[in-house]
């Protein structure tokens, strides 16, 4: 499985919540997560601005903004099968 890609900045209180959540799923489904601070890119910054964290994974992005284990989860596994 290609690494989870996690979207994120600095003071963020929706992005640690959601690392959390990410974590946990982690150590369900066994994936690698790749995270990225938009801020770091103007090109993701423009791209991802009022839409972090997101969370994307070959190309698609599975949930953004309020992240939620029971809907990563359901996308998650939908992905690894």
């Amino acid at each position: 499985m290609d690494p989870v890609i996690f979207y994120t900045r600095n003071q963020c209180g929706l992005c640690e919540e959601a690392k959390i959540t990410l974590k946990l799923l982690q150590g369900e489904l066994n994936f690698e997560i790749l995270e990225k601070d938009i801020e770091e890119s103007d090109d993701l910054t423009e791209r991802f601005g009022l839409m972090i964290p997101v969370v994307e994974l070959d190309g698609e992005i599975l949930q953004y903004g309020q992240i939620d284990y029971f809907t990563l989860s359901k996308r998650l596994h939908e992905k690894t099968r």
